[in-house]
């Protein structure tokens, strides 16, 4: 079984509806997909593979063998325990806004990654636009959402982006590389390393993986779309296995609500006929602002997702 592949440019074509329709069952069905022909240049993607390969290995690599994962593992082994590691992940990570200090002094990176960020964003909010159209909202609508409804605040929606590695580890059956979890924002864009795998996700019950596949974008659905959909496009459960051989890269980039932003199911979407053809309210999930949502989130992440809407549900 393998993740849709998309080719995006083909919205713009003659096989727009039919595009349209494709993505729109990948947000029902699998909650994943994969893009192509999506317009980020493949000399800037390889220059992102470069800046950020060279960044782990040359400023990275050292401290991450010096890590607590590194540590506990090497304590489990040495115990000749029958156990795993827990709490941790195989990962090294650091993320990237347009505020943060960027402390990389790799050739070349700060110009590659501001400029690999503000493609990927207008990706981010296209994806947005379609996922409007396919959910019959105003073009515009999710984004508006995600930036306080429009109204002036100090803060907008946020996009960030976390720069991982997943250096080989000489007991994977001991250790995840990164635990199971839904996304807390609101689209995910990721480019994965296109020779070694590790993320799967769950589906019908089964892992399943993301197949590498050579400079597309992955797509995934956090929670926040989940709540705005009213439960059309939910988020899903995903993973990283550590690998015994390869370093793999994973870079994720996530357009996600201002901390300010109230959160809610679109009232197009909450709204249903029942057999006396009155108007009747089904919303399955309280609107909340998204602050309190991560707030909630830090303590829960790789658990249950239910629990997390039922906390701010009751603030």
């Amino acid at each position: 079984m393998a993740i849709p592949v998309i080719d995006f440019s083909k919205l713009n074509g003659e096989e727009r509806a039919k595009t349209l329709a494709q993505i729109a069952t990948c947000c029902e069905e699998w909650g994943f997909f994969q893009l192509v022909n999506h317009g980020i240049s493949v000399e800037l993607l390889e220059k992102v593979k470069k800046v950020s390969s060279e960044c782990f290995k040359k400023e990275r690599e050292e401290n991450f063998n010096k890590s607590t994962a590194v540590k506990l593992l090497n304590e489990v082994v040495e115990n000749k325990s029958n156990g795993k590691v827990e709490n941790v992940d195989w990962e090294d990570v650091f993320l990237l806004t347009d505020d943060n200090e960027w402390s990389s002094n790799i050739p070349q990176f700060r110009e590659t990654m501001e400029e690999y960020r503000s493609e990927l964003k207008k990706i981010a909010e296209r994806v947005m636009e379609v996922m409007d159209e396919n959910l019959g909202l105003a073009k515009g609508y999710i984004k508006k959402a995600f930036n306080n409804n429009g109204e002036e605040t100090s803060e907008n929606a946020f996009f960030g982006t976390k720069v991982s590695h997943y250096p080989p580890c000489p007991h994977p059956e001991k250790v995840n590389g990164l635990r199971a979890h839904t996304d807390a924002g609101g689209v995910i864009l990721l480019f994965q390393d296109d020779q070694v795998d590790g993320l799967q996700i769950l589906k019908d019950g089964e892992w399943i993986d993301v197949q590498p596949v050579e400079n597309a974008i992955v797509i995934n659905t956090g929670d926040q779309i989940e709540v705005l959909s009213n439960g059309k496009y939910k988020s899903v459960w995903h993973r990283v296995l550590a690998k015994e051989n390869g370093n793999r890269r994973s870079i994720a980039s996530f357009y996600n609500p201002s901390l300010k932003a109230t959160i809610a199911p679109a009232p197009e979407l909450i709204v249903e006929n029942n057999n006396n053809k009155e108007e009747v309210e089904l919303s399955t999930y309280p609107a909340f602002v998204f602050g309190d949502y991560m707030n909630v989130y830090t303590e829960q992440k790789f658990l249950p997702k239910e629990p997390r809407f039922r906390a701010v549900r009751a603030m």
